[in-house]
This record gives C-alpha cells, sequence and structure tokens, in this order.
C-alpha cells in the first residue's frame, strides 16, 4: 500500500495493492497498520456502496459535528472522477478541491479526513463506488454544497442530479464548523 499525499493537507491518494492472475483480480483495500504508519488513524465504523450512470454527479456531502467524519473512497467496478473540497477554516488550502479519477484499472483510493465535502461524478456506465467511513450516518448532520459552487469544471453539460444535492447551499454561503 502506497500512500501519495495531495496538495490539500491531510488528504491523501492510496494504491492499493493488487495482484491479479488467470483466476482474476485482488485487490486490499483496507489495511489499518499500514494507515497508521503513514500518519492516518481510521477507525471503520460503516461501509457502503453505490452505482452510477455515466455522468450522474453525487455530492458535494459531509457530515456536520459532532457527527463528522473521514472517508477512504474507492471505485472496484468502472471509473469515477472523484473531487473533493477543503471546508476547515484554518487551512492554507480551504475552499480549494482536488480531483483525481479512481478506477478498478487503477486501484486507486482516496483517503479523505474530517472537515471536507467529496462528491464524484460516474465517468462509466454501472461505476461502483465503496466508501468505508469512520462514523455512522446521521440523518440530521448529514449535508452538502452544490456541485456547481466549488469553481471546479465536472465536464459534463447536463449532469444526472438528485433533487437533494440541488437543493444545498453554495460554498460561498456556507459557515464552516470545522
Amino acid at each position: 500500500m502506497q500512500i501519495e499525499p495531495i496538495p490539500l493537507a491531510g488528504a491523501c491518494l492510496i494504491q492499493m495493492p493488487s495482484s491479479q492472475d488467470a483466476r482474476g483480480k485482488f485487490v486490499k483495500s483496507f489495511h489499518e497498520s499500514l494507515l497508521g504508519d503513514a500518519g492516518i488513524s481510521f477507525t471503520l465504523r460503516e461501509s457502503y456502496f453505490s452505482f452510477s450512470k455515466k455522468d450522474v454527479i453525487r455530492g458535494m456531502h459531509f457530515q456536520l459535528p459532532p457527527h463528522q467524519h473521514s472517508k477512504i473512497v474507492f471505485c472496484p467496478v468502472g471509473a469515477i472522477l472523484d473531487v473533493i473540497v477543503d471546508l476547515r477554516k484554518g487551512s492554507a488550502t480551504y475552499g480549494q478541491y482536488f480531483a483525481h479519477e479512481l478506477s478498478a484499472g487503477n486501484n486507486k483510493a482516496c483517503y479523505i479526513p474530517e472537515g471536507f465535502a467529496h462528491g464524484f461524478k460516474a465517468l462509466t456506465d454501472d461505476a461502483l463506488t465503496y466508501y468505508l467511513v469512520s462514523s455512522v450516518y446521521n440523518s440530521a448532520h448529514d449535508t452538502g454544497l452544490r456541485y456547481d459552487s466549488i469553481e471546479f469544471d465536472w465536464g459534463v453539460a447536463a449532469p444526472v442530479l438528485s433533487a437533494r444535492d440541488l437543493s444545498f447551499g453554495t460554498l460561498a454561503a456556507f459557515d464552516s464548523p470545522f
């Protein structure tokens, strides 16, 4: 498992170890002690996945304190353009985003610390996005930002979004508790 820092402090890309032979493919998606050796303290509390069709955008999601969480996100089937935004008020990169392709082909995951919003665009039909999460879902603290308020070009003229994701406020209007 290789950990690669990204420009947003605390977040990183994880190259998940994999092997392939005539039977198929094996990928290790979580290894607590290797993450710990890289300075990432992560306790798995919940996991879930979503299937998305091409040009679906999900996000930008996060949970507010005291139910904030960190995530490890990867795409074992298909491909997504994964996007995170730093919402930590004291951070030198507050309001900045980072985007990277996660796919079955590259075996990469994104570690997203507390205080970040997360979203993605499906690059393929039936993209499977898998989430490892450090807290349990809390509907009263689950929220997000409008995908088009983060100054990121999603590269799609007619994205498919949920009514909920379209109802979120903008980054500019967000008073961050992080």
